[in-house]
């Protein structure tokens, strides 16, 4: 179990959990419409660096106003139901069925679980936080506006996850992104 602390602040913090983010899918202009696509997140994890988070929120909030030091953006992931993501349905919404693991631990699920597949990340979080267990999937990071999540941030802030475990996340989250990607032999 991971350790969470509740201290909302006025500054985004790597570990921040957030409800309710959006991000913008695609936009379409057909005929004189646009047509904007959003899929909302029910909880996503803030992954940016500290240091560079508070780069920001400090040149922002300065006299000085050294933009140079503003983030456009920040990367997050998602959190997924544990219980959806075994069954493949933590994308049904959007209409997409991701694999299928069984509801029943077996070898890969108990990997996953131990967080010993570099693609994946499993929370279990304190009876006293509303969120069920969750699974970061570091294949599905994406960028958010910095700003965007200031202006939902006092409303959607939920919780922190404590330093040792964002950094133990931050660390599995770039050894995934360094990772060497080889291409599949064909037979």
């Amino acid at each position: 179990m991971i350790k969470i602390l509740n201290d909302k602040q006025l500054i985004l913090h790597q570990g921040d959990i957030i409800k309710d983010v959006e991000l913008v899918e695609n936009v379409i202009e057909q005929d004189c419409n646009i047509t904007v696509s959003k899929i909302v997140f029910p909880y996503i994890i803030v992954l940016t660096q500290d240091c560079d988070l508070t780069w920001d929120y400090n040149n922002r909030n300065s006299e000085k106003n050294n933009q140079d030091k503003y983030l456009i953006s920040t990367i997050v992931a998602p959190l997924y139901n544990y219980d959806k993501f075994l069954i493949g349905e933590q994308l049904l919404g959007i209409k997409r069925k991701m694999q299928v693991y069984g509801i029943k631990e077996n070898s890969v699920t108990k990997i996953i679980k131990q967080n010993n597949n570099p693609r994946y990340h499993y929370l279990e979080f304190p009876v006293d936080i509303d969120i069920v267990n969750s699974i970061i999937d570091f294949k599905h990071y994406f960028s958010v506006g910095t700003e965007y999540l200031y202006s939902i941030y006092k409303d959607n802030f939920t919780c922190r996850v404590d330093i040792l475990y964002r950094e133990l996340i931050s660390q599995r989250f770039a050894n995934f992104l360094s990772r060497i990607g080889l291409p599949e032999e064909k037979q």
